[in-house]
This record gives structure tokens, sequence and C-alpha cells, in this order.
């Protein structure tokens, strides 16, 4: 009867661990060894200040035992800490638009993204998926993942296709499974509508599709806010660093600003 007990009470702190993010020692070194490895670039070290990785992992309650679902990782800024972070113990699916052939932003980021996994055996484990903005993507198979994360990338996709994503991670997470999601955070002083060219989304309108998709809100954080950030820029969220989309013009006074505010948020299954 004790051995039982025991193994209930492993059980249940096992799952509140998950939950909260905790993680021992061993898994918090995996993460920042991963981060802080050689393999990342100094321009892409440069940027941790802002986008705060281990911090917003952990927040997600990232674990190297997880299988992981990233959301069109692009030019693999977060692949490449989740890739080692997890290989031989965890498992990771990279799900990214497809290589139609054609010669288009779709079909050629899918070939820089193979091109950069095949650069290094330390990607050798990842798997991709085919992610199709608004049309039903199966991103791992279904009832699979611990976590399902999409990083600045809501924006791209508008309303219909943000519905759609939310239920697509619905369909891959496990039970309990956790979806995070960081993106550039609109101001409520400000009109969706008439902006939604700008990059920034209303946090608002984030978690009602997330919930419409079943989802509930668990936890949100301010670990990547930018109080800085007014949202209100000549080119938008890309007026800002790393983009810096009038090159010289006021550039000093973009890069005192630092990267976008964004929201972070943690919805459950």
């Amino acid at each position: 009867m004790n051995v039982i007990k025991k193994i209930f009470s492993a059980s249940i702190l096992s799952s509140a661990l998950i939950l909260t993010g905790c993680m021992s020692e061993g898994e918090s070194s995996a993460l920042e060894n991963a981060i802080n490895s050689d393999h990342r670039s100094v321009e892409n070290k440069a940027r941790d200040q802002y986008r705060h990785p281990k911090e917003t992992l952990e927040f997600f309650g990232f674990m190297p035992e997880m299988t992981v679902v990233e959301i069109t990782p692009g030019g693999g800024w977060y692949t490449k800490i989740l890739a080692p972070a997890l290989k031989g113990k965890g498992k990771l699916y990279g799900a990214h638009y497809p290589d139609t052939g054609e010669d288009n932003y779709y079909s050629n980021s899918r070939k820089k993204l193979v091109e950069m996994l095949a650069s290094d055996p330390i990607y050798s484990e990842v798997v991709l998926t085919d992610f199709v903005p608004k049309k039903t993507s199966t991103l791992a198979p279904a009832g699979s993942a611990d976590l399902v994360l999409t990083f600045r990338n809501l924006h791209n996709w508008g309303e219909e296709g943000m519905q759609q994503v939310f239920k697509d991670a619905y369909t891959a997470l496990k039970k309990g499974g956790v979806l995070g999601v960081v993106e550039h955070r609109m101001p409520t002083s400000q009109n969706w509508k008439e902006n939604m060219k700008s990059g920034y989304v209303p946090e608002a309108l984030v978690i009602d599709f997330a919930k419409a998709a079943g989802f509930s809100l668990a936890a949100s954080s301010e670990v990547n806010a930018n109080p800085k950030d007014t949202a209100d820029h000549p080119r938008g969220v890309w007026t800002l660093p790393p983009s810096l989309a009038l090159k010289d013009q006021d550039k000093e006074k973009y890069l005192a600003i630092g990267e976008s505010d964004r929201m972070t948020l943690k919805f459950v299954k």
C-alpha cells in the first residue's frame, strides 16, 4: 500500500512540474547548453536579450523529454535551441510551408530550412511536416504533442489563418498539452481593422480565437514585454530591429527602442 502511495505521489508531482514549468537541474542544463552552444551564431545570441529563450521556454513548461512542434521555424532561430535540447530524449516537429517547386517565398523558405537542418548533425532528429495557412494541416500526429509553439507568426496569417492554426494545434496536442504563443502586441488603443498590416495583433483577439478552438488560458507572462515600443511606426513592426525597414533613417532611435513589445501566452488543452 505504501509503495502504491509513493508511485501515486510521484505521478502527481511529475504532472505538477509539467504544468508549472519547473525543471530539474539536469533539464535546465540541457536548455542552457543549447542556448550557449557554439553552433548558435553571435548574431542569434545577441537577440537573446529581446527574445529571452530560456525564460520563455521554461514559462511554457518545456522539458527535454517532450514532443514539441514549432510552427513555421523560418530561419530556425528557435530550432537551433530546441533541436539540441530535445535530441536523444524528446522529439521536435518543424511544421513549415511545403516546397511546391515554385519560386516563391514559401517554397524558398522550406528549401533554406532543409539546407540548415542538413548542415549539422545536431538537427538530425528534427522531423518536418507540412503547414499551409488557412487550411487544415497535420502539424504532428494527432494527440502526440506535449507542446506546440508559435513565435511571432500570427500576424502573417490573418484572422482565418489564426483560427485554423489553433484548431490544428489542438488536434496535435495531448490532453493537458500546451500551446505557447509569442506575438507582437497591439495596444488596446489601436484599432485592429485599421492596423492589421502593422504586424501587431491584439492580445484579446488571440485569446478569443484560442478559446474558440477549445483551449483554456493557463497563464500570461510579461517576459517579452517592451514598454518602449508604442507599436506606432512608419513601417509597422518592421521599423524596429532586427528588420530596421527605414535603414539609416532614425536608426539610433529605433535601436534604442529595441525589438517589439510581445505578448507571451500559455494555453492548455
